[in-house]
């Protein structure tokens, strides 16, 4: 695995793909809705995507495009790219590989595509700084895991479909799997220490503790 040093690499230029679901009462952040509500649990999926677009164009890297699904034409989306430097675009059809693989041979950048979701409000601007100057720099691939065992953060410097293939999307496996799929293709890959994202009812406390604002007014937070 590459060992790059952002303070003395040249800049890179990236593109930061976003995959967000829009903020639909009782068909976002479903497992938190026994927690916060359906209301409520769509109110923090807005407050997560904001955060989420607010990192990634704090880290300067290059073009930010948020992926929406159903699809780019709700509200919310226009909300947020409203006086902002910000491209909306479509998810396509398919499991969640096949969505993340179809950003990143749609949105290609000299410096690679780093691929994020908006569930991980640990993550910040230095970690997609220092994910784009690994990519860039003597690595094939990059990620961060997630606590879970699976992954907040991942780049490719070109699209490898084999990456994204018969992985059990949403389990425990997924970094180990993927893991695999990049030894298998002989890739050279970076890992960033591992972070947590909001998945389970218990995460609202912490959420909570580190990041008052995104949970305050919200139902039980």
């Amino acid at each position: 695995m590459g060992e790059p040093n952002p303070d003395t690499a040249p800049a890179v230029d990236s593109t930061i793909a976003i995959l967000a679901r829009a903020p639909e009462p009782g068909r976002s952040k479903t497992r938190l809705i026994p927690k916060l509500g359906a209301a409520g649990a769509a109110a923090l999926q807005q407050r997560l995507t904001a955060r989420a677009i607010d990192t990634a164009l704090a880290a300067a890297l290059g073009p930010v495009v948020l992926w929406g699904a159903p699809d780019h034409h709700h509200p919310s989306f226009a909300a947020h790219a409203r006086g902002r430097t910000l491209e909306l675009r479509s998810q396509p059809e398919g499991n969640l590989g096949e969505r993340m693989l179809a950003a990143i041979a749609a949105t290609p950048a000299t410096g690679g595509v780093l691929v994020i979701g908006t569930d991980c409000p640990a993550l910040g601007p230095d970690h997609l700084r220092e994910a784009a100057f690994a990519l860039a720099h003597r690595n094939d691939a990059v990620v961060i895991p997630a606590e879970d065992g699976g992954y907040v953060l991942i780049g490719l410097r070109r699209p490898e479909p084999a990456i994204f293939a018969d992985i059990d999307w949403g389990g425990a496996r997924v970094m180990a799997q993927t893991r695999q799929r990049m030894r298998d293709r002989g890739l050279r890959w970076h890992e960033l220490p591992p972070l947590w994202d909001v998945d389970r009812p218990d995460d609202i406390a912490r959420v909570a503790r580190y990041w008052p604002q995104l949970v305050d007014g919200l139902p039980s937070a």
